[in-house]
Formats: C-alpha cells, sequence, structure tokens
C-alpha cells in the first residue's frame, strides 16, 4: 500500500487502494455491522495510511437530513450560561436528555451582530430556546429553519411545545410569606433588564415572560395585603449575577425609605442583597428580610440561609429535549414549584409594625 499522497484522499481512495465498493467503506464507517470486523480493520487501517480522517459531517449531514444534536438558543453570551448556576443546572438537564436520546448537544449564544447568522447555520435537528424575547429578530431565523423548536420559559401558548413553571403563582407565594410576617415596605430588585424604577415602570415595559410573570405575582400578593404597588421602588444590576445584586441592593438600601422586604428576581441577586445589606450593617433578618427564586445550590450555604423558590432546572431542560424529539402534536409541560422558608426572611421589625 502506498503512503500518503499529496493529493486530498477522498473514500474513493481508500475504496480503490482497497479494492472494494465506496459504499463499502462507507459502511466502515456509518453501518460497520454489515462488515466483518477483519475488512472492517483493513479499511481503517488503509484510511489512516492514507490520511483520511473519515466522510465529510456536512455532506453526510446534507445526506442523511439530520445532524445527530439539539442546538440550545440562549439569550447571552456562552460566559453568562456558564457562570450562572440556574442555567448551568438547566444545561445539565438539556445534556442529560441529549445522553438518553444518544445526541449531542449545541450552544446558540447571543453575538453581537451575528445572532440570526448563529442559528442560520446552527447544524441541528431542532431548537431548545431558553427564555429569548418574543419580538427577538433570531425567531425570524429559527422559523426560516422550519425546524422543530421547544420554547422553555415563555407566555404559554397551546399551539407550540413549552416547558414552564408556575412563575406567577410561585412569586405569589413567597410574597405572600413576608406580607403574612408583617412587611408593608418592599423594594424589588431585577436584573439587568430592569425597565424602570418603580413596579409600576417595570411591569408595564418588560418584554420577558419571566419577569412580566414573577412581577404579576409579587402585585397581587402585596395588593390583597392592602400594599399599593405602582410606587414600589425597583433596582435595576448592571447583570443577573452576585456583583449585580450588590449594586442594586445598595440602591435600594441606600433610600431615606428604606424597606423591609426585597424580593429579588433571582437567587444571585439576592445574595448580592445580602452582601450589600453586610456592608452597612444591616442585620438580616433582624432589620430586612430578602427572598430569592430559584433555590439554586449556594442559596443553603448563605449566611443567612436565603429564602427562595425551588424550581427544577434539570427537568426543564430534559423535558425540552423530550419533547423537541417526541415529535407529534405540540405538548407542554408545567413543573412543580416549592415555597423554601430559611433564614433570612423574619417578622418586621417591631418599630416598622403597624399600630
Amino acid at each position: 500500500m502506498s503512503a500518503k499522497t499529496d493529493k486530498h484522499p477522498t473514500l474513493a481512495t481508500v475504496a480503490e487502494a482497497v479494492g472494494v465498493s465506496r459504499m463499502t467503506v462507507s459502511n466502515a464507517y456509518n453501518r460497520p455491522d454489515q462488515l466483518s470486523p477483519a475488512l472492517r480493520e483493513r479499511i481503517l487501517e488503509a484510511a489512516k495510511q492514507l490520511g483520511y480522517g473519515g466522510p465529510d459531517p456536512v455532506a453526510r449531514t446534507l445526506k442523511l437530513g439530520e445532524t445527530g444534536s439539539v442546538g440550545v438558543v440562549l439569550d447571552y453570551a456562552l460566559t453568562n450560561a456558564f457562570t450562572d448556576p440556574a442555567t448551568v443546572q438547566f444545561l445539565h438537564g438539556v445534556a442529560a436528555g441529549c445522553e438518553t436520546a444518544a445526541r449531542g448537544m449545541s450552544l446558540v449564544p447571543r453575538i453581537h451582530g451575528r445572532d440570526a447568522a448563529l442559528v442560520g447555520s446552527a447544524l441541528v435537528d431542532g431548537f431548545v430556546v431558553y427564555c429569548v424575547p418574543e419580538d427577538d429578530p433570531r425567531w425570524d431565523a429559527i422559523l426560516s429553519r422550519k425546524l422543530p423548536f421547544v420554547r422553555v420559559d415563555f407566555d404559554p401558548d397551546p399551539t407550540l411545545p413549552s416547558v414552564n413553571i408556575d412563575d406567577e403563582g410561585a412569586a405569589r407565594e413567597i410574597a405572600e410569606h413576608l406580607v403574612a410576617l408583617g412587611h408593608r415596605r418592599f423594594g424589588i430588585v431585577m436584573s439587568q433588564h430592569a425597565p424602570g424604577d418603580t413596579a409600576a415602570e417595570a411591569q408595564a415595559r418588560t418584554v420577558y415572560h419571566v419577569e412580566a410573570a414573577r412581577l404579576r405575582g409579587w402585585r397581587a400578593a402585596l395588593e390583597a395585603g392592602g400594599i399599593e404597588w405602582d410606587p414600589i421602588p425597583v433596582a435595576g444590576a448592571p447583570g443577573k449575577d452576585n456583583e449585580g445584586g450588590v449594586i442594586a441592593g445598595a440602591r435600594l438600601l441606600d433610600r431615606a425609605d428604606r424597606p423591609t422586604a426585597i424580593l429579588a428576581l433571582a437567587d444571585q441577586l439576592a445574595l448580592g442583597v445580602l452582601r450589600a445589606a453586610a456592608d452597612r450593617g444591616i442585620e438580616v433578618p433582624r432589620d430586612l428580610s430578602v427572598a430569592g427564586f430559584d433555590d439554586i445550590p449556594e442559596a443553603a450555604l448563605s449566611t443567612p440561609k436565603l429564602t427562595t423558590v425551588r424550581q427544577p432546572h434539570d427537568r426543564k431542560g430534559a423535558e425540552a429535549v423530550r419533547l423537541l424529539l417526541a415529535g407529534g402534536p405540540a405538548q407542554s409541560v408545567l413543573l412543580p414549584t416549592e415555597l423554601v422558608i430559611r433564614a433570612s426572611t423574619a417578622p418586621v421589625p417591631r418599630k416598622e409594625s403597624s399600630p
């Protein structure tokens, strides 16, 4: 057998060298059960000697009409995806679902100026779309691919497959917990997308399902407790992480009418609020109650331990993959949540209680 040639080797090159058909060489890579072990070994050895690395995966995709990979469309950069604990858990669930179905996973992040192009060029069999605004221009690219997709954390639509939790109901439950403790003066910490300085402004302008639903839930609980909703102060963070929570928390805690209870959109933000309070000598929960949402692992390790809402991020990802690969009529999954009361919430300070 000749050594590697300067000419780029192809499947036909290997077939000629071994003295078999191109289909037989293809079977050595794609359908090994069709060949005897000895013949397959001879073909692979010849390919190695010739420098042939195997069938072109792009050409194979075009021929078979499938890639064996699931695309996950994210609303932020990859670095954010791998530093946000809730997203990491969600992606772990997607990975588990892909592993069960013997599929790969391809991440399609937000990259300024290339968002739609990344969706259009992704070699995937379908998309799991995770918390992307309804008016995001990437939707045109997703729909134009005519591939199946599943939406996670979107407004429910019976015509589209989706995975959700009851964000509104869970938010109402945690706010009711604080109202029952006697709190009347509230503050809200949102993510970097916080669209206003008051609850009324935030509710009127938000474009994300999760934010809108949690705002509705908090509002329902507070108004049922006789608390005026519209003027409640809202502080936005430069990010959805711990540092963002420190900055947003400081904005609320430095007010002359400092709240006695703060509701945070996510645990990472709530943990930042705890740090901002500690920096100011404000004792939690004696002087301030703080509640988060997600129940990431750090919530049970903080000082004090964080009151929050537990949601099954892993199951969200796994269920999304299951629905995507199941095909058939649109199905929706609503996963359970649980109020987890820990040490970061307590009755309102006596001096703040209503007479």
